[in-house]
């Protein structure tokens, strides 16, 4: 890690994203306080992270590998968090245990990934933590817990809760996230509002000719085109970032046959601070 700074505001969901080896979790083992910086502080709601009793009085975590006690079962299991934790409610652990599916009565040596990572998202949820610490949380669950995932995090924000989600899963992160920080190589390359990053968003646009049509290589020419191609001479495909009207002037002489715009996601938007190479 290098010059790393970065403050998650109370009550918000950041996004931490970066491919492996970026980071990441060395940046949460460092909040987590199982990690000491060489330089500079880590500090949750004030108490630096080192101070790791006071620090966890604040927070809850679900590490990206969940190992728990294998002759416990998960109720046991359950029980024995709430009681090191900065204080649970039961009555919603309950619901949680319902909400994930979770057998609390198995052993917990018999738990598949999926069902370690639901004990341990159900007893982060239902600690009274203001601040959420999740590293690659959802490894190993279903898409149907995935999306219970999703709405315990914007339970989470509407009750004013932190949450710091590391996460790979771009639409994830897209459905929860209200700001997002990437980080290459040790060093964050971007910090901003989600909706500023979408208007980094270039749109793909791909031209289907009924005919060939001259001059459209001048296309490069016009304000927001990038990448231009042509793979045959019926189609033309192009990046495009502003305003299409340049663009659709310059195509009204020609004879189209189709006309395909496409949006690039959060995670083609992430690939670009990486390059081509990183695909």
């Amino acid at each position: 890690m290098a010059d790393l700074s970065l403050e998650v505001r109370p009550g918000e969901v950041l996004g931490f994203l970066g491919p492996n080896g970026a980071g990441k979790s060395t940046t949460t083992r460092m909040l987590l306080g199982l990690l000491r910086p060489t330089s500079g502080t880590a500090e949750v709601f004030g108490v630096p992270a080192a101070d790791v009793e006071r620090a966890h009085r604040h927070l809850a975590s679900v590490p990206a590998d969940v190992a728990l006690w294998p002759q416990l079962t998960g109720q046991e299991c359950l029980d024995l968090l709430a009681a090191v934790g900065p204080g649970t409610d039961v009555a919603r652990r309950d619901a949680l245990v319902e909400r994930f599916a979770l057998d609390p009565s198995r052993r917990a040596g018999t738990y598949s990934t999926g069902n370690r990572q639901k004990v341990a998202l159900v007893a982060a949820f239902a600690t009274r933590a203001p601040l959420l610490v999740l590293d690659e949380p959802t490894s190993g669950l279903d898409p149907l817990m995935e999306g219970e995932f999703r709405r315990c995090i914007a339970e989470a924000a509407e009750q004013g809760r932190t949450v710091l989600l590391s996460s790979h899963l771009l639409a994830e992160v897209e459905a929860v996230c209200s700001r997002v920080a990437i980080l290459r190589a040790g060093r964050l390359v971007e910090v901003a509002g989600l909706e500023d990053m979408r208007r980094l968003r270039r749109t793909e646009v791909v031209v289907d000719l009924a005919s060939p049509a001259p001059g459209l290589d001048r296309l490069a020419d016009l304000p927001g085109v990038s990448r231009l191609r042509r793979p045959g001479p019926l189609r033309v495909e192009m990046s495009l970032s502003g305003p299409p009207g340049p663009v659709l002037r310059a195509l009204a002489d020609a004879d189209v046959a189709r006309l395909g715009v496409r949006e690039l996601s959060l995670e083609e938007m992430f690939f670009d601070y990486y390059g081509e190479d990183r695909r």
